[in-house]
């Protein structure tokens, strides 16, 4: 894989200490409700997608096993189901919503928009971190016939590690008992399989559009810095980066990256709008930086 000539550590130390500071005070105003009138990320809430979303986390949480992880990273490790550049897969995003989010039910293309569009107004001499956010969750394909058409639930929602106790914080916690792992005395204590320090990339993630895609990146060679990596890799990852759960397991370096995660978090959320981009007139300045950080055709 090629690496970026910056130094990533120095990257975040320095950067996203002021990122941090930029986001709590001033930057671009952060909104109390999202589309639908509530609180973001109320799984509580009543409301017209709350049955659906919790119906998505009761399969994620029945389902997700660590043999499950296993078995599709092994198959989708091929990247054998498709070849197409990064804009060509942001627009076959416009046929998925994402069954799991409380906030919104736009097409995902809007959603990567609002949040690099928005990320861009604060940070404009950050533009890894202006393409991270358009890329973050292009991993969604896997909905769609080509790529395996796999259940949401195999797909989107917030990650956990499987192969150790899955953790209070996660929500919907009470649908673990389902999991075939949550009496398995390999799996459901707290380190599980695990050691303490091993570093988040030796740790299995339940499965989904955040691994995929942090596969296809690496594998097809960005030039990305490990931030940015990181950040698609773990942006759906809430037990940890809201509530800490299972930071027994970081490194240092995942603890440097998780300054840039918890920058970008706010934009990925917060930014979700019924006000839409336009694409085609931000579409050029993608394009760039798309050709600057990727080969020009990918392996999916």
């Amino acid at each position: 894989m090629a690496i970026c000539m910056e130094s990533p550590g120095q990257l975040n130390v320095t950067q996203a200490k002021d990122a941090i500071q930029l986001v709590s005070n001033g930057g671009s105003a952060l909104p109390e409700k999202n589309a639908f009138g509530n609180s973001f990320r109320d799984y509580e809430a009543d409301g017209g997608r709350k049955d659906i979303v919790e119906q998505h986390y009761k399969l994620s949480h029945i389902n997700q096993t660590y043999d499950f992880v296993k078995r599709m990273r092994e198959e989708y490790k091929k990247l054998d189901k498709a070849e197409m550049g990064i804009w060509e897969c942001c627009e076959l995003l416009n046929e998925v919503v994402d069954d799991s989010d409380p906030d919104l039910d736009e097409p995902q293309i809007q959603h990567l928009l609002q949040s690099a569009e928005a990320i861009r107004k604060d940070y404009p001499d950050q533009d890894w971190l202006h393409l991270t956010a358009l890329i973050h969750d292009l991993g969604k394909i896997l909905v769609l016939p080509q790529f395996g058409s796999l259940p949401q639930w195999a797909v989107v929602g917030d990650t956990f590690p499987v192969g150790c106790a899955f953790d209070e914080s996660n929500v919907h916690h009470k649908y673990f008992k389902e999991n075939p792992d949550f009496n398995n005395p390999m799996y459901n204590t707290k380190n599980g399989v695990y050691s303490e320090g091993c570093g988040l990339d030796n740790v299995l993630m339940s499965w989904g559009h955040d691994d995929y895609m942090y596969m296809v990146a690496r594998e097809n060679g960005t030039t990305l810095p490990s931030a940015g990596l990181f950040i698609i890799r773990y942006h759906s990852f809430y037990p940890l980066h809201k509530y800490g759960a299972y930071s027994q397991f970081m490194s240092e370096e995942d603890r440097e990256n998780m300054k840039w995660l918890k920058v970008f978090n706010k934009y990925d959320l917060y930014s979700k709008s019924k006000v839409l981009v336009d694409v085609e007139e931000v579409k050029p300045y993608y394009e760039s930086l798309i050709a600057k950080y990727f080969q020009a055709k990918l392996k999916w």
